[in-house]
């Protein structure tokens, strides 16, 4: 947590007991991070990737949640957690259309960031499935500071976003971002869609 404490040290103190002093800068926590080590995802899903193994995962309970929607927390980091959505795309009598249209609710939703961001990084890639992948680093302090989705553009969308919930700035919070965006690059490096296990009724 951001230390919010300003320290003062006495520097001078002349023949007439006057005292000058000056602040330090804030500083942050040390943070201690483990190294990078990897789990599969359970099969029971419709999608597989590979998660950090100091992650755990926790249905979506949320009002809108659908099937295989998740949350991967990573406990130790200040309440992270990377939320997940799927959609499965075969489902729907225009797949070409509802992927549009996820792909621009995707850039929209990412966009709502931009306001308080000093800058956004954009990555657009084929993971090692073929799979398209898309991936946005958003700058400054922001609730969600990593954006992604990846899609086989013909059955399976798979969309994501980090966030904290914890009130520290990014600042402090760099070393542990850095650290879960590696957690996500090799997310989708090793995403691959499978068939659905109960196909979700066209929206």
């Amino acid at each position: 947590m951001l230390l919010a404490v300003i320290l003062t040290t006495v520097l001078l103190t002349n023949c007439s007991n006057e005292k000058t002093y000056s602040p330090k800068p804030k500083g942050f926590n040390r943070i201690d991070l483990p190294d990078a080590k990897y789990k599969p995802l359970p099969s029971n899903y419709p999608y597989f990737f590979e998660l950090s193994d100091y992650a755990i995962i926790r249905k979506d309970s949320s009002r809108i949640a659908e099937p295989y929607w998740i949350h991967i927390i990573y406990p130790q980091f200040n309440r992270a957690e990377v939320q997940i959505t799927y959609k499965n795309l075969a489902a729907n009598k225009n797949p070409q259309k509802m992927l549009s249209e996820l792909i621009n609710d995707s850039h929209t939703l990412a966009s709502k960031h931009f306001q308080k961001a000093d800058g956004a990084e954009e990555s657009i890639t084929r993971n090692a499935a073929g799979q398209f992948a898309w991936l946005l680093e958003i700058g400054g302090d922001v609730p969600s500071q990593l954006q992604f989705y990846t899609t086989d553009s013909t059955k399976n969308f798979l969309r994501g976003a980090i966030y904290f919930r914890t009130a520290s700035e990014n600042d402090s919070l760099a070393p542990v971002i850095d650290f879960i965006k590696k957690d996500v690059v090799h997310l989708l490096n090793t995403a691959k869609f499978k068939q659905p296990l109960n196909p979700q009724r066209g929206l």
